[in-house]
């Protein structure tokens, strides 16, 4: 039975107990048991045997023979906790008013006071002494440093009605997670639900495609330290949290352990004691014998939580078995100082390991793509493969929406496939969320018909997203992956005077190749404070990582102009900033797109990093011509009165300016209620001269 030991132990208890009943006849007096208000009056005759008394006897002197405890979880806290037997009997006298109330009565008759139903330390120290002088010496298992009181096992709890009670009186109360450990009942502590998750039956994966090394290595490493009773430090380093549990889930089952998940950022934000929460963790992971996983470790990183990172780094000192350490970096400086860390790095899946992804969660909903789509989202979007299983069945809702909406009857066998355009959406939206709080995404809605460019400068369009389409034939297939170790994106600079079409032809991009676009806000970015900027450049490139996004840098001479003479400190550091972002666009593999209005302001050296370089000039007579026959809205009444030919001969002004005078003519027409005409035009154009400092001839 799950419970005969602990049942036998406590019979044990009922014997020695039941001895103390008989001698306490003798100690308190026969009238005792009759009298309802013991412990709230005293009469002479009680005084007479308190003075009689010898000081600090025993009460209850018997044999304290110890249970054999062997394979039960009193023996698991004896050898986890260093306890001594008589530190089990204390258990055992905590333990029995949570299992029996008929206890209390019993403890309130040895403790000759109705209303003391908890057994206090005294009650314990006169059942379990057997001599005056034992029972002063046991009372070293009640100080700070005893295991007991040291790891939070047990509570002493003070008499509310005395004023600095004696140690004696203060009464014993087991902590709830250890009376639920000793019942065998599955709970997290209650200080610990908040930012921890515990997986009690961890189950292996079947159909997660691990590598290799993860299979094979990490059990033999983890088996082998649970064999030792050494420590493993073992550190997963990577972007994607839930590739890095799954990790842990499938080593916990192997080796038949649960695993215990500790958000320590969400720790952090907790209003308590810090250290206490530690403790308390650790702890937990032992009574619920699970491999303890700590992640987001950078959270400990910063200068402010020096002091929590050295509790942190004092409770791994005294760890045994197996603990994970997670993080986004490659190597943090708390690791430098836990003896023995394996570092276990989890990149961003490649290509092939994509399309393995994409095809595993595409099976599992009968849906069937040809290589060539396969390929389309496997190389477009460098996605997780949670994120990939979630995108596959977000798109699968987003047909039977468009289904929905289209009318259509819905099938009973549920079997609506979803498109390559609905997998592309999905995928899409599983990217970008960590980029929103340092970058605008703007909404790509410009096409190639919308664009108004010279043919080379059409052509350069063209070729950039045929190298963001075909990265994984040359790369992958073809093999310069192994030939590149850094310079695998694709960096483009537009450069032109403004309104040309530069911000239009980096949504092109982002529509034809179905990614989100976000526009680095540079006020956010540079900072006259020394290593903010490239703090911020590193927050960027770090979370457009798993964003799959194009990064457009607006004005990008501001912060990409020519590296200076160094004449002091500002310029030394102004330098490095420029070589610091040199490096981070060689080792970011995504789009990144620069504008500037001034290709001469650049740094040559940066220049050359560049894989394209595109000017936009400013549009002849037929491409005015174009924009602006290409500006007006089908919905718009346009009077036939409009001469394009004269507006694209007469005003030489950009695609942007264009934008503008249509628009302010479309507020005219739309005041007086009527289409939009010629004067209509020429009274926004007037307007944008106006803006643009050109003098206005009132005679055109």
């Amino acid at each position: 039975m799950r419970f005969d030991a602990l049942l036998s132990a406590l019979q044990r208890l009922d014997k020695l107990l039941e001895q103390a009943v008989i001698k306490a006849q003798a100690v308190y007096g026969s009238e005792a048991a009759t009298d309802l208000y013991r412990g709230l009056r005293i009469d002479r005759d009680e005084v007479q045997r308190v003075l009689e008394r010898q000081p600090g006897i025993p009460l209850f002197a018997v044999n304290t023979e110890s249970a054999q405890v062997n394979n039960t979880p009193l023996d698991w806290l004896q050898r986890t906790f260093g306890l001594s037997n008589f530190d089990l009997d204390i258990i055992l006298v905590a333990l029995a008013p949570e299992i029996d109330l008929g206890y209390e009565r019993l403890y309130a008759y040895l403790q000759d006071d109705v209303t003391r139903k908890l057994p206090s330390v005294d009650l314990a120290l006169n059942l379990l002494s057997p001599s005056a002088e034992a029972k002063l010496l046991q009372r070293s298992h009640f100080a700070p440093d005893a295991p007991l009181i040291k790891h939070d096992l047990l509570h002493l709890i003070p008499d509310p009605h005395q004023v600095k009670p004696p140690l004696l009186s203060h009464y014993l109360k087991l902590d709830e997670q250890v009376i639920h450990f000793l019942l065998q009942q599955q709970s997290l502590e209650p200080h610990l639900v908040s930012w921890c998750q515990l997986v009690a039956h961890p189950a292996v994966a079947d159909n997660l495609p691990l590598r290799d090394d993860l299979k094979q290595i990490l059990p033999k490493l983890a088996n082998q330290a649970q064999k030792t009773n050494q420590p493993l430090f073992l550190y997963f380093s990577g972007l994607y949290p839930t590739e890095k549990i799954q990790v842990a889930i499938t080593l916990a089952a192997q080796l038949n352990r649960g695993l215990l998940i500790a958000d320590l950022a969400q720790a952090l934000a907790v209003k308590e004691d810090f250290h206490q929460l530690l403790k308390l963790l650790f702890r937990e992971a032992s009574f619920h014998n699970a491999i303890l996983y700590l992640d987001n470790l950078e959270a400990l990183q910063t200068k402010e939580q020096h002091l929590l990172s050295k509790s942190l780094l004092a409770r791994l000192a005294e760890a045994k078995g197996v603990v994970i350490l997670s993080g986004i970096q490659s190597w943090m400086a708390t690791l430098t100082e836990i003896n023995g860390v394996i570092t276990v790095a989890f990149p961003i899946p490649d290509f092939a390991q994509r399309r393995v992804y994409w095809q595993a969660n595409l099976s599992t909903k009968d849906i069937t793509l040809s290589d060539r789509d396969l390929d389309t989202l496997a190389n477009r979007f460098r996605l997780s493969s949670a994120q990939i299983a979630a995108a596959v069945t977000n798109a699968c809702h987003l047909a039977w929406w468009s289904a929905a909406a289209e009318g259509d009857e819905l099938p009973l066998n549920n079997r609506i496939k979803p498109t390559l355009n609905d997998l592309l959406v999905a995928a899409r939206d599983q990217s970008g969320n960590n980029l929103t709080q340092l970058a605008r995404q703007v909404k790509s809605k410009y096409s190639w018909e919308d664009i108004v460019l010279p043919t080379d400068q059409l052509a350069q369009l063209k070729e950039i997203c045929n190298q963001a389409k075909y990265r994984h034939i040359v790369y992958e297939k073809w093999g310069f992956n192994r030939k590149l170790s850094i310079g695998k994106g694709l960096n483009v600079l537009f450069s032109g005077p403004p309104g040309t079409g530069k911000t239009m032809a980096a949504e092109v991009i982002g529509h034809e190749l179905q990614l989100e676009l976000y526009k680095i806000d540079l006020s956010q970015v540079v900072s006259k404070y020394i290593g903010e900027t490239e703090k911020n450049l590193n927050r960027i490139f770090t979370a457009a990582q798993t964003a799959n996004a194009i990064l457009l840098f607006d004005e990008a001479d501001a912060l990409f102009g020519k590296r200076s003479e160094v004449r002091d400190a500002h310029d030394r550091y102004a330098n490095i900033e420029v070589g610091y972002l040199l490096q981070k666009m060689e080792e970011y593999e995504g789009i990144s797109i620069l504008t500037t209005n001034l290709r001469q302001n650049l740094d040559e050296a940066f220049v050359r990093r560049l894989a394209f370089t595109v000017h936009f000039p400013s549009p002849d007579e037929a491409s005015r011509r174009r924009i602006w026959a290409g500006i007006w809205p089908s919905e718009m009444p346009l009077s036939a009165e409009v001469d394009l030919d004269l507006l694209a001969r007469q005003f030489k002004l950009s695609g942007g300016n264009i934008k503008n005078i249509a628009l302010a003519a479309a507020f005219l027409a739309a005041e007086t209620g009527s289409s939009v005409t010629m004067s209509h035009i020429l009274q926004g154009t007037k307007r944008e001269y106006q803006k643009m400092g050109k003098v206005w001839d009132d005679t055109i």
